[in-house]
């Protein structure tokens, strides 16, 4: 697997790109701004991307969607159902409180929790991870001992549910039956901050234990 993460964007958001060794085929985790740097890398690594993935709507997670989507003609965009309106509406990504206003190209695919996605030979499993979002999303790569957290589990915390449509409750409970079960080796890729790992999640969160 080729992973590259790019730190983002004044809200220092974790974009990753993800990609498939022997067919470059390859998918993007929340571009959320300096599309020009994420599109440089793509094609520093000769990958050919088929798939945007926001973990959720918020703006600083999909700002860069619209111009590499127009980059890479055939890419599609998917996002949950539960916040494919964010995808469009400023206000309801919440950009527009910081008057960055940005807006996306519709969702392509809309997902519902549960679906399996190949990438290559890569086979990703989306598991619903609500409570940041009503739509949040995680993203297992279960072969590669990878997960893709957005902003549902970081190291050492958990996301923001002092927000619009957020629920403390539904994320803890969505980290624990969804993410805790995990092996505990599995890496954790979050939407902000460092890299962590299950095991030491579950040992050491203190939102979780």
């Amino acid at each position: 697997m080729i992973l590259k993460k790019l730190v983002v964007g004044f809200l220092e958001t974790n974009c990753y790109i993800v990609g498939c060794e022997c067919t470059k085929k390859a998918f993007i985790v929340d571009p959320g701004a300096e599309s020009s740097r994420i599109i440089e890398e793509v094609r520093k690594e000769r990958l050919n991307p088929e798939y945007i993935i926001n973990t959720h709507g918020h703006g600083d997670h999909i700002g860069a969607n619209k111009n590499i989507k127009q980059e890479f003609g055939d890419l599609k965009i998917l996002i949950h159902a539960n916040d494919k309106d964010m995808l469009i509406d400023a206000s309801k990504n919440l950009s527009a409180d910081f008057a960055m206003n940005y807006v996306s190209p519709s969702a392509d695919i809309v997902l519902n929790g549960g679906e399996t996605i190949e990438v290559g030979d890569l086979q990703l499993e989306i598991l619903f991870t609500p409570g940041h979002t009503p739509g949040d999303i995680s993203i297992l790569i279960k072969k590669e001992k990878a997960v893709f957290t957005g902003d549902a589990l970081f190291c050492g915390s958990i996301g923001r549910t002092d927000l619009p449509s957020s629920s403390g409750a539904d994320l803890v409970r969505a980290i624990k039956e969804k993410l805790m079960v995990l092996d505990s080796d599995v890496v954790i890729y979050p939407g902000h901050g460092p890299d962590s790992t299950i095991g030491y999640e579950r040992e050491n969160n203190p939102f979780i234990v």
